[in-house]
């Protein structure tokens, strides 16, 4: 092949993504209606900030991005300086709050340069925002966030009011935001050691306290995905919605409270069959022996494209609606699945190992219960050899419509 005929078949390549392998598929429709029945729920007083740090959590940034600002999203946060780049260099000019501490100069110069929110939790940063906006010409937007309880970043709560009218006082710094964020949000009731409402209390002295003393903060926010769900108690001026916005409820209490509709999918495609006799071992270390003659299935899928391996002999795939057992060690870049009761696969076949088929569903949670971890961990898992191909709306099911008042 020469080297022209291998430049067009990369280009191909690239602006087709494969789905000859296995790839993640972003239903961007669900991500809209989920924008729009969580609006309905905070009401329109409230703004929905969606969250898409970690390439908002393995489906893709920039399509989730786009969705969600159709839907009605009034900004974003994310975690790293890249990030918020990556939505800026796609023209994307809504609002953009880093949630990570940036603490070098050239970190926080960029934020000025394409006009990010950096998060300030010290007076260090609020300096060194002040010294790198000086004679720019313009000011530096900024947010400060408060430790009322998680400790981890954000300045002692108590010190807010000091902080407030510190940063009031710098000529080049513009504070758009005052906000902390909840340790135990997603805590069953009861179950959280009044800390939520301890550090809802906390904040709100800080509140009163800015008030009595006449200092603006702009926009208040607490609320996460779980706080959004579990009442309006906590959702002041806005919300930053992570979870939820992808259709995953945080916790199991707070499924149904709002209608939510999972965007992602993983599918992987079927590469080998082979009928194997009784007691036959399967995979590494052979942990996994057939009980009877078995008609297995390679896929081609793996824990280096997100799988846990500690899934191995403890998982199901879909195919044409039906759970088939995973068997074997999950290895690399494969696993193998018991057919033996599906005699309609074949090479080539399709199945689906989070997702829905045909009222059957297998979901993130499912999976992180099983490897003691939690849902966030295996959304931000697949990894990017996995295409994220991006599906248009549904004609058969239309999104809801939004509220007859939109903020």
């Amino acid at each position: 092949m020469t080297s022209s005929s291998l430049a067009n078949a990369s280009a191909t390549e690239e602006t087709q993504p494969s789905r000859q392998r296995a790839w993640v598929e972003v239903n961007t429709a669900a991500i809209q209606a989920n924008v729009r029945a969580l609006r309905r729920h905070i009401g329109p007083a409230t703004q929905l900030m969606a969250v898409v740090k970690a390439d908002a959590y393995g489906h893709g940034a920039l399509a989730v991005a786009r969705a969600s600002l159709e839907a009605g999203a009034a900004c974003f946060g994310v975690a790293t300086l890249a990030e918020g780049l990556q939505l800026r260099r796609a023209g994307i000019s809504a609002p953009v709050l880093v949630l990570g501490n940036l603490t070098q100069p050239e970190e926080l110069r960029s934020c000025l340069r394409w006009q990010l929110m950096p998060t300030l939790s010290s007076m260090r940063e609020a300096l060194l925002c002040q010294n790198l906006a000086s004679g720019s010409g313009r000011p530096m937007t900024v947010q400060l966030k408060l430790d009322t309880g998680m400790a981890r970043l954000g300045a002692d709560w108590q010190e807010g009011p000091r902080l407030v009218a510190a940063l009031q006082g710098m000529e080049a710094l513009e504070l758009a935001g005052l906000y902390s964020h909840l340790a135990c949000a997603d805590a069953a009731p009861g179950e959280d050691d009044g800390l939520n409402a301890l550090q809802q209390q906390r904040f709100e002295t800080v509140l009163t306290s800015l008030a009595e003393q006449g200092l603006a903060a702009g926009c208040r926010h607490l609320a996460n995905s779980a706080a959004t769900l579990r009442g309006h108690g906590q959702h002041f001026d806005l919300v930053r919605v992570g979870l939820a916005l992808y259709g995953q409820p945080p916790a199991a209490h707070l499924a149904g409270v709002v209608p939510l509709r999972p965007a992602l999918q993983i599918h992987a495609r079927v590469t080998l069959l082979r009928q194997v006799g009784a007691g036959v071992g399967v995979s590494y270390g052979h942990r996994y022996r057939t009980s009877r003659p078995s008609r297995l299935a390679v896929v081609s899928i793996g824990y280096a494209d997100g799988v846990p391996r500690q899934l191995s002999n403890r998982m199901d795939v879909l195919f044409e609606g039906r759970r088939l057992p995973q068997v074997g060690a999950i290895t690399m870049d494969q696993l193998v699945i018991d057919a033996t009761d599906a005699p309609g696969i074949e090479v080539g076949s399709m199945v689906t190992l989070l997702g829905e088929q045909e009222g059957e569903t297998i979901s993130p949670l499912d999976w992180s219960e099983r490897c003691g971890t939690i849902p966030w961990e295996i959304l931000c898992g697949f990894k990017h050899r996995l295409p994220r191909l991006a599906v248009p709306p549904d004609p058969g099911a239309p999104l809801p419509p939004g509220p007859e008042s939109e903020p």
